[in-house]
Formats: structure tokens, C-alpha cells, sequence
């Protein structure tokens, strides 16, 4: 997991840097990697914080 993705804490928000449709997403729970996000366009989503790098939106 990226120093970024274990900062993230349920409640911030991100984008998904390869996925600009999904919009910004609210984390739900980040644990052991998997993050879990709810996204305005594509819904909930689990990712694998080791494959991709979420970006802090502030």
C-alpha cells in the first residue's frame, strides 16, 4: 500500500486517478490495503491499495 492510501481514514475524499468518471468518492473503511469507497457515479468499490494510488481531494 502507498503512504497516501494508508493515510486514508473513512470519511475523506479521493479520486480514482485512472477512473475520472467515477468522480470524487467518500472512503468507507481502509483495512489491510482494501479500501472501500463510495463513489457519486460508479457506487461502492473496494480497491486494492497496492495496485493504485487513491488521490486526497481537499
Amino acid at each position: 500500500m502507498s503512504d497516501i492510501n494508508a493515510l486514508l481514514e473513512p470519511g475523506m475524499i479521493v479520486r480514482h486517478p485512472d477512473r475520472p468518471d467515477w468522480g470524487e468518492g467518500q472512503v468507507q473503511s481502509n483495512i489491510g490495503g482494501k479500501i472501500t469507497v463510495m463513489f457519486r457515479d460508479a457506487g461502492k468499490v473496494v480497491i486494492d491499495g497496492s495496485h493504485v494510488e487513491l488521490v486526497p481531494v481537499f
